[in-house]
């Protein structure tokens, strides 16, 4: 049984998955969040936790902050004693992780890490790049992602996929009458997304508007799951494009109800400006369903233009409307699509095998 020291942010879905799923398997976990954690979201055993809550104390999320808990990071490692020291995300954490001169040091680049961060100035870059550079190994979770990285290194980068639970994620009866204002003859389009900007859901709205109108005689339904800082200028689209009857607003949901809302939809669509793997969209490949993704970071790995979905000019309303209509008038392809989709996740995406790679990797940098 190896000690790992996880350096992540606690109240992130992606570091509870993880901490979780390998404690499961016999580890022991310290995890050392710049966030405030919940417990409740983490095993009950062989796990403990060091929080902060940088923004309220500090006022901002700078590099200078991450140096004042510096000393407390070293404290943990020395009562803690780990045998791995696993950063999530290459900037903030990987800079602790990078300046706690512990090894061996497994960086995991997670974005805007990568792609957003070294633009910002020369030094930006540099940092980055000296954390890559003290890191024993370097993983990330798509192949995009890791191409990027490459910029700024020249060590080998291991792609570890953040996959989903296929036995969760799997095609089932949802009942749209219970949380939905459809019936069972409507065609649901839809997508799960906070709603950002970044996430490009009003060309989604305004392709579904296009589709919506030219076919009158189809009972389409735009489905909206998720809340955000856009939820009022895209509620006011739907009504700028009249088809506020046909569109729900559903809020946020709880990631228990994820599953329930992908086989509610009949296509599920991620339109994008940026995205640096496309978890969501797995998530309703798992559940059977055909999917519209723009062509943006990650996205067009995780989807097979005209196998599992379509991959459209990101930023494109005409495009996509073009590839809704030929899925909303086509229920055999819609189904072939999602079926192929289902089967492509279990083969790549399985969440156990993604968790037994890793597990193989900290097994591998322990015995060197």
């Amino acid at each position: 049984m190896s000690k790992i020291l996880f350096l992540s942010d606690g109240s992130s879905i992606h570091t509870k998955r993880w901490v979780n799923s390998i404690v499961e398997r016999g580890e022991t976990i310290r995890l050392f969040s710049l966030k405030p954690v919940n417990k409740a979201d983490y095993p009950s055993e062989n796990f403990s936790f060091t929080e902060f809550n940088l923004q309220k104390r500090f006022g901002s999320l700078s590099k200078i902050n991450y140096l004042k808990v510096l000393p407390q990071l070293k404290k943990v490692i020395r009562e803690f004693k780990p045998d791995i020291l696993h950063a999530h995300f290459a900037t903030s954490y990987g800079l602790l992780g990078a300046l706690s001169g512990f090894h061996p040091f497994i960086l995991s680049v997670w974005g805007s890490d990568v792609f957003d961060f070294p633009k910002k100035s020369s030094l930006h870059r540099k940092i980055l790049e000296y954390n890559l550079k003290k890191a024993d190994k370097i993983l990330s979770t798509s192949h995009v992602m890791a191409a990027e990285t490459k910029k700024y290194t020249d060590k080998e980068i291991e792609v570890t996929p953040f996959g989903i639970d296929t036995v969760k994620f799997a095609p089932e009866k949802a009942e749209r009458a219970a949380l939905t204002p459809f019936s069972e003859e409507d065609i649901v389009v839809g997508t799960i997304k906070l709603l950002e900007d970044k996430y490009g859901i009003n060309y989604l709205i305004e392709a579904f508007s296009t589709v919506a109108k030219k076919h009158p005689e189809l009972p389409l339904k735009l489905l909206i799951v998720g809340d955000g800082s856009e939820r009022k200028n895209l509620e006011s689209l739907t009504e700028k494009l009249e088809i506020k009857d046909k569109v729900y607003f559903a809020g946020m949901a709880d990631y228990s109800k994820v599953p329930y809302f992908n086989n509610i939809l009949d296509v599920y669509a991620a339109l994008s400006n940026y995205e640096s793997f496309g978890v969501a969209v797995i998530e309703a490949q798992s559940c059977g369903k055909p999917v519209v993704v723009s062509n943006v970071g990650g996205l067009p790995e995780v989807v097979e233009d005209g196998v599992t979905g379509f991959v459209v000019e990101r930023k494109n309303a005409a495009a996509t409307a073009e590839k809704l209509e030929k899925l909303v008038l086509d229920s055999e392809l819609r189904k072939s699509i999602g079926n192929a989709g289902r089967e492509r996740v279990l083969k790549l995406y399985d969440w156990n095998a993604n968790v037994a790679q890793m597990m193989e990797i900290y097994n591998k940098i322990n015995n060197k």
